[in-house]
């Protein structure tokens, strides 16, 4: 077996604003594997700034996986506890090696184009016009679950935002999801979610900086409406220490992120240990390519979560990949009519 790795940078349509600044650009990387004529693809989907796997030595971690590849799958994810970004991208890249095609790693309706899945619209932050034109848009798009990055500009703009969307549609025609990405201060967080609550919100995601466990604890017992852990769970590793760090803060729900949780596996430890404890949970992309955003939302499907989950991603870039994944009315569609056109694996 053959294992090379590259570097590729995808470029945002239009800058796209989080509570830790505007982003421009999305740096990834590839793992390709070759065996016997035949050809795999795993996408290591590093988040600089935000992952935990964000280091000097990230490169030459990939240059170690591609000279050990001969080690296989599961023993190359146990070295690489660390790093959780490469553990997804070499999960992927053996399960497109040993898949019929490149990009149908798990079989399923939805890889049929037969069924759908349920997907929130991304509200980015910025200008108040900016935001309302972009929730407009995604009212006008079908979506029934819309979820607001806020944190960034003043926060009676933000309750405006909100309000413009309740004056219209109601609880039960739009959930409303908010991510707070951390920006709010220990002292002022229940104030705003007191606040935030006066709008239906369905929930909101990481109101505080993460390693709070005590202040976030105290948070999901007397918030009036869910609490989701988002960077909480970077850089947790082990199952004991997952379990200790859910049992502790007792949120109501938890969001994964394949690329920043340790890929499928890793994913998979939480939502059994969030299932013990009566924790819900959905999953969200990282801001992946098509490539990586094509292994999520198929591994997604075959959980059968009914909520609406974070995957429409795919359209951010002017340089992204061709592929079948197409949102139609606030639903992602696996359209076998569309091709892949990557010319990585050529």
């Amino acid at each position: 077996m053959k294992a090379t790795y590259k570097k590729y940078i995808l470029n945002f349509k239009r800058p796209s604003g989080t509570s830790r600044g505007v982003l421009t650009d999305k740096e990834t990387w590839f793992i390709l594997l070759e065996e016997d004529g035949k050809k795999g693809i795993g996408e290591c989907g590093i988040l600089r700034t935000l992952s935990i796997d964000d280091r000097p030595d990230y490169e030459e971690k990939l240059q170690w996986v591609c000279n050990n590849i001969h080690l296989g799958k599961e023993t190359l994810w146990d070295e690489l506890l660390e790093f959780p970004s490469i553990q997804f991208g070499v999960e992927m890249a053996f399960l497109s090696l040993a898949s019929i095609t490149p990009f149908e790693l798990f079989p399923s309706e939805f890889t049929l184009g037969k069924k759908s899945m349920e997907i929130n619209g991304l509200v980015w932050m910025g200008e108040p016009s900016f935001m309302k034109e972009q929730i407009e848009e995604k009212l006008a798009q079908g979506f029934r679950c819309i979820k607001l990055k806020i944190g960034a500009i003043d926060f009676e703009k933000e309750l405006e935002l909100l309000s413009f969307i309740r004056q219209n549609f109601d609880e039960d025609t739009i959930e409303i999801r908010v991510d707070a990405n951390g920006a709010f201060g220990l002292n002022e967080a229940l104030s705003k979610i007191n606040q935030l609550s006066e709008y239906k919100i369905h929930s909101i995601e990481q109101p505080i900086q993460k390693n709070n466990t005590d202040s976030m604890a105290v948070l999901c017992k007397t918030t009036p409406f869910p609490i989701a852990l988002d960077e909480e769970l970077i850089g947790v590793f082990g199952i004991e220490n997952k379990t200790n760090l859910l049992k502790k803060i007792q949120p109501q729900y938890i969001i994964l992120k394949p690329s920043l949780v340790g890929g499928f596996r890793g994913t998979l430890e939480w939502i059994s240990i969030a299932k013990k404890l009566k924790i819900q949970w959905w999953i969200t992309s990282a801001l992946e390519s098509n490539i990586g955003l094509n292994a999520i939302t198929q591994f997604t499907y075959i959980l059968q979560n009914s909520l609406p989950q974070g995957l429409g991603t795919g359209g951010l870039y002017t340089n992204n990949f061709d592929c079948p994944l197409e949102i139609k009315k606030g639903h992602i569609w696996y359209t076998n009519s569309l091709d892949w056109n990557i010319k990585l694996l050529e």
